[in-house]
């Protein structure tokens, strides 16, 4: 089969011959038929990542994954051959971005037959982490109001579409045509964060999701209301800045949850929602899809296809 491998930190990853690894118990083979990339695979390339995931060289490279189930271990009892599912695989170990990967039978969600793989590889990081933030952490309910900063990148493309699902009132930060993508997307008022302020368009938030970090960050805790809460993906937030704004901030490191990832696809069938994808690649397309990706200009997914 055939593999993105990475050398080292800040090499260039390539395609590279390997051998189809073989299942062992409680583990499943899956023929890949797509794959996604994350912001996490530009740091997990740059080093920047090292404290919390660090990588042994030659590392396979990909997390988010979506296929068939080609063959399976001994004593694995959830799953059979030709089961259609999807997975995040563990980021020290990567292997999603090849023909095929091996995956513990837990960490497998099904894929319906009304998803197409493209879409359910597009789900596992992003739509996870949305998940995550706004379902068990922020516990939002009908009637709030939410800020999702990079609305239309990949976490904030699924936070607007599931905070509308659960009855929020929805503000999106993103600039240029992702404006009106945004607003196709749900979001009830959109700021162009290129040519307006955002701390002077909103006030008594109830949820920021920070995608972002930085001053970015910082400045959210000005327009949230005092008991909100600031969730980000990027960076944890400055506590002594959510104490002086009577307010919560919790840092969303995202863990891979097969249960979760099953219910925020439940989800989406019944509200209708999407996978915003930027752009399709063949696995031969790699460095350009990579490039894509580390740009940070992608509207939603970025999507690999073997």
């Amino acid at each position: 089969m055939q593999q993105i491998i990475l050398s080292d930190y800040e090499q260039i990853p390539v395609l590279q011959d390997a051998a189809i690894p073989a299942p062992k118990d409680g583990e499943v083979l899956v023929r890949i038929a797509a794959a996604a990339l994350n912001p996490l695979d530009i740091k997990l390339q740059r080093g920047q990542v090292h404290a919390y995931f660090p990588l042994s060289f030659p590392s396979a490279m990909g997390t988010d994954l979506a296929g068939t189930i080609e063959k399976t271990g001994s004593l694995t009892s959830r799953w059979r051959t030709g089961d259609r599912v999807m997975a995040r695989l563990d980021p020290t170990k990567g292997g999603a971005l090849a023909d095929y990967a091996i995956v513990p039978e837990d960490q497998l969600a099904l894929v319906p037959e009304e998803l197409d793989f493209n879409s359910a590889a597009g789900l596992p990081t992003a739509a996870g982490t949305a998940w995550q933030a706004l379902v068990e952490m922020a516990d939002l309910q009908a009637g709030q109001t939410v800020l999702v900063h990079a609305g239309t990148g990949g976490v904030g493309s699924f936070a607007i579409q599931f905070a509308r699902g659960f009855g929020a009132r929805v503000i999106a930060t993103t600039s240029g045509n992702g404006v009106e993508i945004a607003r196709e997307l749900g979001a009830d008022q959109v700021i162009d964060y290129r040519s307006e302020d955002f701390t002077l368009k909103v006030s008594d938030i109830d949820v920021v999701l920070d995608t972002i970090g930085g001053e970015t960050q910082q400045r959210s805790f000005d327009v949230l209301r005092s008991g909100g809460k600031l969730l980000s993906t990027v960076s944890p937030p400055d506590q002594a800045l959510a104490t002086a704004h009577k307010a919560e901030g919790a840092f969303v490191f995202h863990t891979s949850n097969a249960r979760r990832l099953s219910d925020l696809v439940k989800a989406m069938g019944a509200k209708g929602h999407s996978v915003l994808i930027d752009g399709q690649f063949p696995i031969t397309s790699f460095a350009e899809a990579f490039d894509r990706q580390a740009s940070g200009r992608a509207r939603g997914k970025i999507i690999l296809s073997f």
